[in-house]
């Protein structure tokens, strides 16, 4: 215990002072945990002014210790050490040049538990052969094919909006909560095809067991802890087992059915593509096949539903930006005409406003790798094992990279597309960098343009009275107090 709590803490704070690195000092037991719960509170008590400098909130460790100790510097998670990279140059090393030196990290156990043991988690030739079977869900031709339906259930969304407006002539609607739904409904149909029905149960569990998993978080963690048998611990263990039960038996069902991969539309779910690996090599167990389920589910139904949210607060905060963005939505689209793949590719302002919103609202604000052996960064030598924290909600707010107006919302930025829009290409990397990036990235960005531009066609939306902007992390970014907006219907407008 005193080797794992003192002296080896005390040795790797030597072996990275004597290479120029510190940061604030090892504590017994709890390293750095007091000052970053404290920090994190002080930071969210309150909601902030309508602006976009959102790192002082949202990461205040780093906006704190960046200033005393530079872009390079030690944080102590426990007896956990992490060396926090933010310099671009290093943070290449560490995705693309030398990304075999470094591995994903092990998830926390809460995380694990409802992301699944998939592609998120999975290191190695294991995750090479599941993301080479799960592509073709994601290849631009089939996502085409997803069009439509994406764009029914974006349709049925808004109708429910209008209706729900008839009265006054305007709705205050909560777009958090909507967004995850219709997220939800899209990622079903993605991963499981024709098991709507099915696929949709499940998810009703996942977000149980994901209000269970942030009350534990919330929660100060004790070693073994998630072991004991507790009235939270017990109810996530029954969530887990019914989760895997239900997609045992939708895995049992859809293997004796003739519609294994290609659903009534053409299109490949990740389901049926699952099933056909495991018909034809032994490699792929009905466990793989439950686990790469949950996630797609988790990561696919957060990932975009964070996305479309801050972008539609971003657009109620900047009218100016959705009138153009609205304009070209109908010069391209029609008034009432629901866009196709054709269209979507045309709506150049919309990218631009999107990856705007990706930039300042990031829905995972960092990332964490291990290196697998003693390995040599940008100069400094990284002890085997040591873990590496990428704050990407820096990198994204850097000056010295975007520049003075890193914190403003400025569309134009990437009027020539990502690669030309900062001073270093690592400054954006919202999904990730090097063979690691999200596989699901286009269809988040398909399913987002698509909904934005139906909503652009029927109504104008403005922040309610009752918003408050207050940026937090809770696994991912996500408005504190919610997202109330309010919609007035373009056709009563005029």
């Amino acid at each position: 215990m005193v080797v794992q709590f003192w002296w080896r803490p005390r040795k790797i704070e030597h072996h990275f002072s004597r290479q120029g690195i510190r940061g604030p000092p090892y504590r017994f037991f709890i390293g750095n945990v007091k000052e970053l719960a404290g920090m994190m509170l002080k930071a969210s008590s309150q909601p902030m002014p309508f602006s976009h400098n959102i790192l002082p909130r949202v990461l205040s460790f780093y906006h704190h210790w960046n200033k005393t100790y530079g872009a390079t510097f030690l944080v102590w998670f426990g007896p956990t050490v992490r060396l926090t990279v933010s310099e671009p140059d290093l943070v290449k090393e560490i995705f693309t040049s030398k990304s075999e030196l470094y591995e994903k990290n092990e998830a926390h156990p809460l995380i694990k538990q409802l992301e699944g043991d998939g592609l998120l988690s999975l290191k190695g030739e294991k995750w090479a052969r599941h993301r080479k079977i799960i592509t073709p869900t994601f290849h631009t031709e089939n996502l085409k094919l997803l069009v439509p339906v994406v764009a029914q259930s974006v349709s049925d969304m808004v109708e429910k909006w209008s209706a729900m407006s008839s009265g006054c002539g305007e709705v205050e609607i909560e777009v958090f909560e909507w967004f995850q739904s219709l997220t939800e409904d899209v990622i079903i149909r993605t991963a499981f095809g024709s098991c709507y029905e099915d696929g949709k149960a499940i998810f009703r569990l996942q977000a149980q067991q994901m209000v269970l998993a942030a009350q534990a978080f919330q929660t100060v963690f004790v070693p073994g802890y998630r072991f004991l048998p507790t009235k939270r611990n017990i109810s996530c263990w029954k969530l887990d087992r019914n989760i895997k039960k239900s997609l045992m038996k939708l895995i049992e069902r859809r293997r004796g059915s003739s519609k294994n991969i290609v659903q009534e539309n053409g299109s490949k779910d990740l389901l049926g593509l699952m099933i056909q690996a495991s018909n034809s090599t032994p490699n792929i167990t009905v466990h793989d096949i439950i686990q790469e389920c949950k996630s797609f589910l988790f990561a696919g139904k957060q990932t975009t539903s964070n996305m479309l949210t801050w972008t539609t607060i971003l657009l109620a905060m900047h009218p100016q930006w959705q009138v153009q963005a609205r304009e070209e939505v109908l010069r391209v689209c029609g008034s009432r005409n629901v866009p196709t793949s054709d269209d979507v590719v045309k709506l150049k302002t919309l990218s631009m406003i999107l990856n705007e919103s990706l930039r300042l609202y990031p829905p995972t604000i960092a990332t964490i790798r291990r290196a697998k052996a003693d390995a040599e960064l940008g100069g400094y030598i990284i002890p085997r094992g040591t873990e590496l924290l990428i704050p990407i909600l820096a990198l994204h707010h850097d000056q010295a990279i975007w520049g003075s107006d890193a914190n403003e919302f400025f569309p134009p930025r990437f009027s020539e597309g990502v690669a030309r829009a900062a001073k270093d290409p690592v400054g954006f990397i919202p999904f990730g960098l090097g063979v690691r990036t999200c596989i699901g990235q286009n269809l988040a960005i398909m399913q987002a343009k698509l909904a934005l531009s139906i909503i652009l066609q029927r109504f104008s939306f403005r922040l309610a009275p009752s918003y408050r902007h207050a940026p937090t992390v809770l696994m991912l970014l996500y408005p504190q107090y919610g997202a109330p907006i309010i919609f007035q219907p373009l056709s009563r407008k005029r």
